[in-house]
């Protein structure tokens, strides 16, 4: 804070006032501050009156949205090798909000965590680059970077569209749509190469996209009624869903105008979300391993919190179909 000081040309008192009570400064004096806080790259620490040299045991987790039960899968797995292991765990929830995301790594970083465990929607190089430059060691879970100099943990998003494709192929169904949404979602993307790639691979199949507005029920309600629009005739008889939400809210939509799945359409999700599960027809989906993800991932930030010189690991996780009634055998 004194360089800080210096660098402003201010008091350390007024330094201490902008940082923890700027409505209370001119607004010149805080421009001036926090200029002054950019160019020298200070972050507070919030845990300034701790034991001097005493070694953090805290890891921070922030998760892109906790609402979907893969990311709370991933804190298990992550908390259950940090307890074993003497460390506590700190989870956030960005709530589908990239400006919150970096508020909480800010306050990772101010409160001094050993490391980030850090699961995003976007490309997180930015976030990334800032804490590493604070000397904060990131691992990365469920995105893959083009370039990383980090560590990351994935998910075969490809695989699992193959999967969903060939499954549905296996069971009959010869028009296939996927349900997704027109935004560049890293996992959204991979898995319609892989159901692409599948698709390739046969003799009788086709595939067409559905996009909707989002991946959550509302979106699910609207590729419902846009299916139910096309005549019977053009009407896809097997649907991949990017996200599980969807395809109960699809299966719903379909059983309301008496469109039977699985026998008339099979309809599956991708993402295993346990707020999808049950109804009438439980719905197919591909495991993402979630706790396997966040262990690994803790696993190999503590081997490099031990080892600073080790080499950044890239770990990739096959997920697995779990088939249920929306895509059993069908009875016609």
């Amino acid at each position: 804070m004194n360089d800080v000081a210096r660098e402003a040309g201010v008091s350390l008192g007024t330094v201490s006032n902008v940082l923890n009570r700027p409505e209370s400064c001119r607004p010149e004096t805080v421009r001036r501050v926090q200029a002054a806080v950019e160019r020298l790259g200070f972050v507070r620490n919030l845990n300034a009156r701790s034991l001097v040299g005493a070694a953090s045991h805290t890891i921070g987790l922030n998760v892109f949205d906790l609402g979907n039960s893969l990311f709370v899968d991933i804190a298990r797995g992550a908390q259950t090798v940090l307890r074993d292991r003497g460390y506590q765990l700190v989870i956030t929830d960005s709530e589908v909000d990239q400006g919150r995301q970096r508020d909480h790594l800010d306050y990772f970083d101010e409160t001094r965590v050993a490391g980030v465990l850090l699961a995003p929607q976007f490309d997180p190089t930015e976030d990334v680059r800032r804490l590493a430059g604070h000397g904060r060691r990131t691992v990365v879970l469920n995105h893959d970077a083009a370039g990383a100099t980090w560590s990351t943990v994935l998910i075969d998003n490809e695989h699992a569209g193959y999967l969903a494709a060939s499954h549905l192929a296996e069971r009959g169904a010869r028009k296939l749509a996927f349900v997704t949404v027109a935004e560049q979602l890293q996992p959204a993307v991979e898995r319609r190469l892989g159901v692409g790639r599948a698709v390739a691979g046969m003799d009788g199949v086709s595939l067409r996209d559905l996009h909707v507005p989002d991946l959550e029920i509302d979106g699910g309600i609207d590729a419902g009624r846009a299916l139910l629009s096309l005549p019977e005739g053009e009407r896809p008889d097997g649907v991949i869903c990017v996200a599980d939400l969807t395809g109960m809210a699809i299966v719903q939509v379909l059983s309301g105008a008496g469109v039977r799945v699985p026998d008339d359409i099979l309809v599956m999700g991708c993402d295993s979300n346990i707020n999808a599960w049950g109804g009438d027809v439980p719905l197919t989906t591909v495991a993402q391993h979630g706790d396997e993800m966040g262990a690994a991932g803790a696993r190999i930030l503590l081997d490099e919190l031990a080892d600073p010189g080790r080499p950044p690991t890239r770990h990739v996780i096959r997920p697995e179909l779990i088939e249920r009634a929306s895509t059993s055998p069908r009875s016609r």
